[in-house]
């Protein structure tokens, strides 16, 4: 007994501390708030230590609860291969996936075949969530990332390559019949752009130019919006010309709403890869939902 009550006493430290609060470790474990709280209190009692700093504003680690979070979290991995290596060849995927998608293309292209995989897999449940902001997947405790960009190193995540974004520049006609067509990226200027943007900074545009040279140009930022789907409304009410990718205007494109400008500086691209903690072998769960969007990837599915 004892043995499973220090486990459950590790778990419940470690899920608070990565998760940041009491409140959301209780959530994810399916516990009451008091019921983590005394958990983690009697860890810190038979330790001797204080793991936590309270305060009525916030939860963090003391320089003792950061060491004993990092060798929990090696136990872990270690539980979690030992378990992953003696039922890998018998497993289907089960039990919880965390998830974190880019918002417009998360909802428009991953989710579909997420919602796809557990009306196959009832056993695999999901948490997933939109963001597009700088995700830690081992911080955060999330299992899978989408993200679109250049990536950062890491050698903590393993990275694959889903495919590319190709990107064009445009316009509503109604905007296009009032302020006129841009036909130079220095005309931009005089133009309202609507741009997206991350860590309070615009995000530049891709120019391909006639030689095949890329470079990027940082539009005048008329209108400024955290996803897609904001900027393409904004661009289909008139507001101004944006660059956005062909998947999500093509459709506009075809049907006369939208107008593709400074088409001689089109076809730039930018690559949208799946990230996730790097372990000597993966959970049933990781891998299999990894290797489907992979292939989707690889059908197509996902230009």
């Amino acid at each position: 007994m004892r043995n499973t009550e220090h486990l459950g006493g590790v778990t419940a430290f470690v899920t608070t501390a990565q998760l940041g609060s009491f409140t959301a470790a209780s959530e994810r474990l399916g516990l009451t708030k008091s019921a983590v709280g005394k958990s983690v209190s009697r860890l810190e009692n038979r330790l001797g230590l204080k793991l936590f700093l309270r305060s009525t504003r916030r939860l963090s680690l003391t320089p003792e609860g950061e060491r004993f979070l990092q060798s929990c979290q090696n136990a872990l991995d270690i539980l979690q291969q030992a378990e992953a290596e003696l039922t890998s060849h018998i497993a289907r995927p089960a039990g919880r996936l965390r998830v974190d998608l880019p918002a417009a293309f998360g909802r428009q292209r991953i989710l579909p075949l997420l919602l796809t995989i557990i009306r196959r897999y009832p056993e695999l449940t999901l948490t997933v969530t939109f963001s597009e902001r700088f995700v830690d997947p081992i911080e955060e405790g999330i299992d899978l990332v989408i993200r679109i960009g250049e990536l950062a190193d890491s050698s903590g995540l393993v990275a694959r390559r889903l495919t590319t974004q190709k990107l064009v520049i445009c316009a509503a006609a109604d905007y296009l019949a009032q302020y006129g067509e841009p036909v130079t990226p220095q005309e931009l200027n005089r133009h309202h752009c609507i741009t997206g943007f991350r860590r309070h900074q615009p995000l530049s545009w891709l120019l391909k130019h006639p030689d095949g040279e890329i470079s990027r140009y940082t539009p005048p930022a008329t209108h400024e919006f955290a996803d897609g789907d904001g900027m393409l409304s904004a661009v289909l009410a008139g507001c101004g010309i944006s660059q956005l990718p062909l998947w999500l205007v093509g459709r506009h494109l075809k049907s006369g709403e939208l107008k593709e400008v400074l088409n001689g500086y089109s076809g730039g691209e930018i690559p949208v890869s799946i990230l996730w903690p790097k372990n000597r072998q993966l959970l049933p769960k990781i891998r299999y939902v990894a290797d489907e969007l992979l292939q989707a990837a690889a059908d197509g599915l996902l230009d």
